[in-house]
């Protein structure tokens, strides 16, 4: 299968070569998962809802659910690179489409930017962002080697960071320090409360933990390079989701259980500062080590994903038509990849961290509004999914967007407009050039 799919790359240079098979596609949607998110949103989200932060973790999750089975099954229906870009043009129309991939590729390049500067801030504090420009480089060099290899490098980045989950969760659960009473309401006693828990809280944190869990899209963006992808993306979105919800719930018991809410909002180093409470500050470097690992992990797999939207949009032209090109000998669109990669850098030398993944988790809950409107129009034979997941998901959608901090909303919205100013500006130039040549053809029968 691997010499037909080579072969058939041979004949169609534009075309990716399908690689991966379901393990690849579940590291990859687990890379980009079980990143720096786990590491770095847990602290924003307390401060946002307080002793609430459960219950924000499962909205968040729900709402993950719903995006994620609508994703599957248009991944399944459109086998191509480009995700939400690619259902939206076709369920919806051409101008919903653009809106979706304009809003991937901002939100996701501002996610790239995020995750770089997390491995700055770990690896290296007094010099993150330059830290941060090697890493994209580094990581943007292993993608340009082949998808095949960047799958390989996101499975041993997954294991790694899994154990030191794991070691985390049995140090904090197995101490004296761990008191369940702080996984309640009241926070566990003086000092544990944190912020009061309110509705706009946990929608606000459901928000932010979001940005944690928005990884999935990945698998459904590398559709075209996915052997059997209508057996295979429905199949890994949901396993790469299940098992990440299940990381997150004990991480976030086992943190809660050790700090408590107040503490926890707190912290500049969640996890870390985690360890040291259990009495097991030895753990704390290899907490560190994680968290490098975590974010190098989701980076490599974002920049994975962001180039392969960018390929899809520059095959239909609003794109650079250079972005469309793909390298014959590996298979990647290598053109698109150095373009994601250069702008990443350049924002990682100079980006806020914060900022950046308010506006991350804006793009992407848009992008993921327009995948379940391009759900609910499905046919029951095109694989349809139960009408009430892509409704609660578009609703959940643009509940967390909305509540998201005023400065990530205003300045995503003010990037969605630029994006369809442009779009608006092309779509403007082309009927202008079609009129100048129909108006430059000699009349009929001359």
């Amino acid at each position: 299968m691997a010499g037909v799919n080579a072969a058939g790359a041979a004949r169609d240079p534009g075309r990716l070569v399908r690689r991966l098979g379901l393990g690849d596609a579940v590291m990859i949607g687990l890379g980009a998962m079980i990143g720096a998110g786990v590491f770095t949103a847990f602290a924003p989200a307390a401060r946002a809802a307080g002793a609430g932060l459960l219950p924000a973790l499962g909205l968040a999750a729900l709402v993950a659910y719903c995006n994620a089975t609508s994703s599957a099954r248009l991944a399944a229906r459109y086998p191509t690179s480009g995700g939400s870009y690619v259902y939206g043009r076709e369920r919806l129309g051409p101008l919903w489409g653009y809106l979706a991939g304009w809003a991937f590729v901002v939100g996701k390049t501002a996610s790239c930017a995020a995750m770089a500067l997390t491995v700055g801030e770990y690896a290296w504090p007094a010099h993150a962002h330059m830290v941060a420009v090697a890493a994209v480089v580094a990581l943007t060099a292993a993608n340009l080697a082949g998808v095949h290899r960047s799958a390989a490098l996101t499975r041993l980045i997954v294991a790694v960071v899994l154990a030191v989950l794991a070691a985390v969760v049995v140090a904090c659960l197995a101490s004296g320090a761990a008191d369940p009473a702080r996984l309640g309401p009241g926070g566990g006693g003086p000092g544990d409360g944190g912020t009061e828990v309110t509705a706009g809280g946990v929608l606000r944190a459901g928000g932010l933990l979001f940005f944690a869990f928005a990884g999935y899209a990945r698998i459904a963006t590398l559709g075209e390079e996915v052997r059997d992808p209508a057996r295979t993306i429905p199949r890994a979105i949901p396993t790469a989701l299940a098992i990440t919800l299940v990381v997150y719930l004990l991480v976030a018991v086992a943190v809660l259980a050790v700090l408590g809410p107040g503490r926890l909002a707190s912290a500049s180093a969640p996890l870390a500062d985690a360890v040291h409470a259990a009495g097991a500050g030895g753990l704390a470097g290899i907490v560190r080590v994680g968290a490098v690992l975590a974010a190098a992990g989701s980076l490599l797999a974002l920049i994975l994903g962001v180039s392969r939207t960018t390929l899809a949009m520059a095959r239909d032209g609003h794109l650079p038509a250079t972005l469309a090109a793909v390298a014959p000998r590996v298979g990647v669109p290598h053109h698109a990849e150095l373009a994601v990669g250069a702008v990443v850098a350049v924002l990682a030398g100079f980006a806020d961290l914060r900022a950046a993944i308010g506006l991350s988790s804006f793009g992407v809950l848009v992008y993921y509004a327009v995948a379940n409107a391009s759900a609910w129009t499905l046919r029951a034979d095109e694989g349809r999914p139960p009408r009430a997941v892509p409704a609660a998901g578009l609703v959940g959608c643009g509940l967390l967007a909305f509540a998201l901090p005023a400065t990530a909303v205003l300045g995503g919205l003010g990037l969605l407009a630029a994006g369809l100013a442009a779009h608006g500006l092309r779509r403007l130039a082309r009927r202008r050039r079609v009129r100048a040549r129909r108006g430059s053809q000699p009349p009929p029968g001359r």
